[in-house]
């Protein structure tokens, strides 16, 4: 079993290297690693280049849909997962994964929890991302992927790439990925293989974090409904 991962940047010198240090240490490596320049105009780019066997394409269509998509579309192998710039691996990271599609061999996707590196009120523990989405994992009826770190088998995503939604500003796109592949199979909640990201996103804008955030998902849910 081979893994692409696929990472999508955007102005990210602050935090690309420590996502890519921990891919580098992972005790079974991705079989491939690509790097979705989103139209970087900091020093990200040239800090991807220092390493080693990561490929580097350009997505001049800004944002994280259509990003995301192109590298998903340039993955060559049978498991694709997707991380953030701001992520950090556990160094079991894609063993675990890799264990997950072996053990639950009809399941098609796994999405796993988060754990923020810089919300010191709780330290390295998932409950604040358990509480977040406590109501609409009660809604949806199982755990979506979350950006900073999710896989899914490439035969489904060729089967859904034609069919989610291309609006940023209309979905979150994780969530929109993972109500469109529900039709073709399960995901499966890993709550032991979390990624650690930064909260920079509540921290930077709470009100659209706790607020616009949370209302596009209701409106993506009403809109999506008849995919759960």
């Amino acid at each position: 079993m081979k893994v692409s991962v696929v990472i999508p940047v955007y102005n990210e010198e602050k935090y690309i290297k420590g996502c890519l240090d921990s891919l580098m240490i992972q005790e079974e490596k991705p079989d491939e690693i690509i790097v979705v320049d989103n139209n970087c105009t900091d020093n990200t780019v040239e800090i991807i280049k220092k390493y080693k066997n990561i490929k580097i394409i350009k997505e001049t269509t800004q944002g994280m849909t259509p990003a995301r998509n192109t590298g998903f579309n340039q993955a060559k192998h049978e498991i694709i997962v997707k991380c953030d710039a701001d992520s950090v691996l556990p160094t079991d990271w894609i063993k675990n994964i890799k264990n997950d599609f072996i053990n639950n061999p009809s399941i098609i996707g796994v999405s796993m929890p988060i754990v923020y590196s810089d919300f010191q009120l709780f330290g390295n523990s998932t409950l604040p991302f358990y509480i977040y989405l406590a109501i609409p994992r009660l809604m949806v009826g199982f755990y979506y992927f979350i950006g900073p770190g999710y896989a899914l088998k490439e035969i489904a995503w060729n089967k859904t790439r034609d069919e989610i939604c291309l609006n940023d500003k209309e979905v979150h796109e994780d969530i929109d990925i993972s109500f469109h592949l529900k039709k073709y199979g399960k995901i499966f909640h890993d709550k032991k293989n979390p990624v650690t990201s930064s909260a920079r996103r509540i921290f930077n804008d709470p009100f659209s974090f706790f607020g616009e955030y949370i209302v596009r998902f209701f409106k993506m849910y009403w809109k999506h409904r008849h995919l759960l």
